[in-house]
C-alpha cells in the first residue's frame, strides 16, 4: 500500500540529501583502531579490514560496541560497507549515548540493522530502549505516546551478508532513512520528543550469542546542515495506520538464539 501525502514528503526529504562523496571523511584509517574504543582483545585490523569477533555465548554478557571518539553526530549521511561470519547480527549505533551500567562499552540508541534475517535487514531500531520502530519494507512515525504508524510499505530489500554489503545511513532533524545496497529499506519519523534524541554517538555493535564476528571495510561520514525536526500536526499522520510493536522471533541470526551454559 503507499499512502500518496507521505509518500511524497518522504520523496522530497530524501532528495534533499548530499549523495556525491565530497565533504565524506573516513572513520578508519585502515591501520588500527585509532579514533575508536571497545573492549580490548574484541576487535582488531587486518590487511586493512575491521574486525569484531564473537567466540560464543559465554564470550561477553552483553552486547559490546565499537565506540568513535571523533565527536558526535546531529544529521548526516554515513556508508559503510560491512559483512558477517556466523549467524547472528550486529548494527551501525547514531545519536547513541553511553551507559555503563552495563560496561564500559555498551551502548543505547537509535541502530541500523545489520541482520541476515529479511525482516530485520536495515531495519529502524533503539538498542537498549523503544525497540524496533519498523522492520525491513516498513516507513513508521513514532508519535508522542510512542505509538507507531504505518505510513507505507514496499517489499523488503533482500542482501546476502555473508558478502560485502552497502548500508547507508541519512538523518535529518526526526527523519531516518536506512538503505541497503542503494534500496531503502526502512524509514522513520520520529515525533516522540520525550524519547527520541537530535545528537550522540557513532558506534558498531558486536553482537553477545552464537558464534560471529562484524567486519567493516569501509565507514564514511558526511556532516549535513542542520534543520529542525518536522512538527507533529494534524497532518502529521494523515492517511497512516496504526500498528503494534513489531517484535522479533530471531533474535540472533536466522536460526535459533544459542543459550549460555549455567555456571558452577
Amino acid at each position: 500500500m503507499k499512502f500518496a501525502t507521505v509518500l511524497s514528503l518522504i520523496t522530497f526529504v530524501a532528495s534533499s540529501f548530499a549523495r556525491s562523496d565530497d565533504g565524506f571523511i573516513s572513520l578508519f584509517n585502515g591501520k588500527d583502531l585509532t579514533g575508536w574504543e571497545g573492549a580490548p582483545g574484541l576487535w582488531k585490523v587486518e590487511d586493512g579490514i575491521v574486525i569484531g569477533t564473537c567466540k560464543g555465548p559465554d564470550h561477553f554478557e552483553h552486547n559490546t560496541f565499537l565506540i568513535w571518539t571523533g565527536g558526535t553526530v546531529r544529521d548526516f549521511e554515513l556508508i559503510a560497507t560491512v559483512k558477517m561470519v556466523g549467524d547472528n547480527n550486529s548494527g551501525i549505533q547514531y545519536r547513541s549515548k553511553k551507559i555503563p551500567e552495563f560496561g564500559p562499552f555498551a551502548i543505547s540508541g537509535y541502530q541500523c540493522d545489520v541482520h541476515p534475517a529479511l525482516e530485520h535487514t536495515g531495519m529502524t531500531y533503539e538498542e537498549k530502549g523503544r525497540g524496533i520502530f519498523g522492520l525491513n519494507g516498513k516507513d513508521v512515525a513514532l508519535d508522542n505516546d510512542t505509538n507507531r504508524w504505518l505510513l507505507s510499505e514496499h517489499e523488503p530489500v533482500e542482501a546476502d551478508l555473508s558478502e560485502w554489503t552497502e548500508f547507508r545511513i541519512l538523518v535529518r532533524g526526526n527523519h531516518h532513512i536506512h538503505q541497503v545496497n542503494g534500496k531503502t529499506s526502512s524509514e522513520l519519523i520520529d515525533y516522540d520528543e520525550d524519547g527520541r534524541t537530535l545528537e550522540g554517538l557513532i558506534a558498531i555493535q558486536l553482537h553477545r550469542g552464537n558464534a560471529n564476528q562484524i567486519l567493516i571495510k569501509e565507514m564514511k561520514l558526511k556532516h549535513l546542515d542542520l534543520i529542525d525536526p518536522k512538527p507533529f500536526g494534524p497532518k502529521a499522520l494523515e492517511g497512516a495506520i496504526r500498528i503494534e510493536k513489531p517484535r522479533t522471533t530471531r533474535p540472533e541470526g536466522t536460526g535459533p538464539a544459542s543459550k549460555r551454559r549455567a555456571k558452577q
